[in-house]
């Protein structure tokens, strides 16, 4: 599976009601980044089941 932006490897892939997407490293981190900065990534850990190491 190639990146849904550029023609790399994915490196991750991301389904959502059948819709499978893949990322490379590289742009995984930047929509990371804009998840972080637009407060999304709080909004996604409620909706996602992440479990910590404590």
């Amino acid at each position: 599976m190639n990146c849904h932006y550029c023609d790399r490897e994915a490196a991750f892939a991301a389904e959502s009601d059948g819709l499978k997407v893949g990322l490379c490293e590289e742009h995984f981190r930047e929509r990371l980044q804009e998840l972080a900065e637009a407060d999304g990534l709080e909004n996604l850990k409620e909706k996602v089941d992440v479990d910590r190491a404590e």
